[in-house]
């Protein structure tokens, strides 16, 4: 069910606690602000501020809010136990070798059954990892879903493959049997109505069918069990900033000459 009512109210909030904490670093760009005006640099400011803090503030919450009726557990920055076998550890390296040298084209389920193969294979060995960002459960699957910005860099998608592989590891250890998910997730498409095809994941990310990449609709609609909600939360998003329009104008007209 699309709680829009709770997805707006977390929208309200962040912003509005985006805004209270909003203070520029003093900066004197007379060409730019006589060009532009201070408000607008002030705006700016701010957006580069929301969008560093979009995913953690917003978009993980509104995935909770989304999937909670969904699924069999939710849960956001779920820390990975970092447990995995020596085995696997050497598994996960020549995939990644293999997919970066072009010798294997990237395939979601055959990866996660080599790793399978190897689960509890050798020493056990431990390593830091990083959180999964949304950390779902329905029936015997676990998803492990890391929510990345629109355009990821070139230099990120090896190593964000290979949390994904390591995520899944450190299941499979637990559980050799499990049936386990990792997913990178982008909430929305800048090229659209283009699909999205950033050349970037181009040999590391099998992108077919939602194997391991969801992006915009996939993703939301994918939280809410298959329904179509992408219009709606998208509409959310309109409602509060009509809703707040005069709001989020006096914050900015503080930031004008002779304002306080």
């Amino acid at each position: 069910m699309f709680v829009q009512r709770e997805i707006e109210n977390t929208i309200k909030q962040a912003l509005r606690r985006r805004m209270e904490r909003h203070n520029p670093e003093p900066s004197d760009m007379p060409f730019h602000a006589r060009l532009l005006g201070e408000d607008r640099l002030a705006l700016y400011s701010f957006i580069h501020s929301l969008n560093t803090n979009f995913g953690t503030t917003i978009f993980e919450r509104v995935a909770q809010q989304i999937a909670a009726g969904i699924f069999d557990a939710v849960e956001l920055q779920r820390k990975v136990s970092g447990v995995l076998s020596a085995g696997a550890q050497a598994e996960i390296t020549r995939i990644i070798n293999d997919l970066s040298g072009g010798a294997r084209d990237p395939n979601h389920a055959v990866e996660i059954e080599q790793i399978r193969g190897y689960a509890q294979s050798g020493e056990r060995t431990r390593k830091r990892m990083t959180k999964v960002d949304v950390f779902l459960v329905k029936g015997d699957t676990t998803f492990m879903i890391d929510l990345k910005t629109a355009k990821p860099n070139v230099r990120g998608f090896q190593s964000y493959k290979q949390d994904l592989l390591e995520w899944a590891a450190t299941v499979l250890y637990q559980n050799p049997e499990a049936d386990v998910r990792t997913i990178i997730a982008i909430p929305y498409n800048p090229y659209a109505p283009a699909p999205y095809r950033r050349w970037t994941m181009r040999g590391m990310l099998e992108i077919e069918n939602q194997s391991q990449l969801m992006v915009a609709e996939e993703f939301w609609n994918f939280l809410a069990g298959g329904e179509d909600i992408y219009q709606d939360l998208l509409d959310c998003f309109e409602n509060v900033g009509i809703e707040m329009r005069d709001e989020i104008d006096a914050h900015f007209e503080r930031f004008t000459r002779g304002g306080n």
